[in-house]
């Protein structure tokens, strides 16, 4: 099959150029349930006129419906796009990359997904889709996960949905760190609770803030309900967390100036678990709280990284230089920045 594709790729560029415009197209209205023609021209970037009639001939070929309310796939084209999901990646050139960064940070598995998250919500959709499938693959049935927050894992927790045939009641989701103060939406606690309640699970919740003084630290430490909570946490064998632009982090985090200009001196550019760490995966600046310690992640048997967008393709590629995760799942846009930080690593050695 990619054979085929490569030869039509050679011989027939406009055709393959078409083919991806009308899976794109398709692809991102069954993400949507059911969308307007405006807005899905918005999202696409494409005019209404050209949408119009790519939308008219999907509609005559029985893959749409369109009513008043806007377009929604139908069983046809949900058929459809099941049989063209194993060569999608190779129509849009995603396999190679995928393997290029698996191989360069020997990790088990890249997922890769078209798209920019931070331009197209239908992309962070398909983003959490993916990371969704992704943990269910390596998933067992009395596992105990931790998960972050963060509005990439919010979006996963929606997407989870096991097969019937698996049971999950014997597996534990726990939040892998305390609140950020943010929207109960995207809080670690409310991501655990949604995953287990979709997987049929059990879960416990962390009630306390991400980032604590010395003295709450040791206070908190002290408690028997929160210790045994804690110690759940650290015995995850599974880790699944979302990674921030660094300074972005320090803002959501409301840290005082001092602390964020020492962030920034240190040379930090990615966050995650509530520790910074600079362009070669090193850790330069850590944060008190309760939850994942360092020495946790690093013995962990699976730990899955869910982030994407152009603007954190440097705090992803830190992450993976950190060398801890084994299972990326991320979109094109920060994919290909990433090949291009690994092609400049090759140069710099030649």
């Amino acid at each position: 099959m990619r054979n085929l594709l490569e030869i039509q790729k050679q011989l027939l560029p406009d055709l393959m150029e078409t083919l991806k415009r009308r899976y794109t197209i398709l692809h991102q209205i069954m993400l949507s349930d059911i969308i307007g023609r405006r807005t899905l021209a918005a999202s696409l970037d494409m005019t209404e006129r050209v949408l119009r009639a790519e939308t008219d001939l999907l509609k005559s070929q029985g893959l749409i419906e369109i009513e008043s309310v806007g377009m929604r796939v139908s069983d046809a084209g949900r058929r459809l796009l099941d049989l063209l999901e194993p060569i999608a990646k190779s129509l849009f050139g995603l396999d190679d990359l995928e393997e290029k960064i698996r191989t360069t940070y020997g990790l088990n598995k890249v997922i890769v997904v078209p798209g920019d998250c931070e331009t197209s919500p239908f992309t962070k959709r398909e983003l959490g889709r993916a990371g969704a499938k992704a943990l269910l693959g390596v998933l067992r049935s009395d596992d105990t996960i931790a998960v972050t927050g963060g509005s990439t894992l919010a979006e996963m927790a929606d997407q989870l949905t096991p097969p019937l045939s698996l049971s999950y009641k014997n597996a534990w989701v726990v939040p892998a760190r305390g609140g950020l103060g943010e929207s109960m939406e995207i809080q670690a606690n409310t991501i655990a609770s949604k995953m287990a309640k979709r997987i049929g699970a059990n879960y416990r919740l962390l009630h306390v803030p991400d980032l604590l003084s010395e003295d709450a630290y040791q206070s908190l430490a002290l408690d028997a309900n929160i210790g045994e909570i804690v110690q759940i946490i650290r015995r995850s064998r599974i880790i699944v967390h979302g990674i921030g632009d660094a300074i972005e982090m320090t803002r959501r985090r409301k840290l005082d100036e001092t602390t964020v200009s020492e962030i920034q001196e240190e040379g930090a550019v990615a966050e995650s678990f509530g520790y910074y760490f600079n362009e070669e995966g090193q850790v330069v600046h850590t944060m008190l709280t309760m939850g994942l310690r360092l020495e946790d992640i690093i013995r962990t048997d699976v730990v899955v990284g869910i982030a994407g967008g152009k603007r954190k393709a440097k705090a992803i590629h830190a992450m993976l230089r950190f060398g801890q995760e084994d299972i990326l799942v991320t979109d094109e846009a920060a994919a290909v920045e990433i090949g291009k930080e690994i092609d400049n690593q090759i140069q710099a050695v030649l």
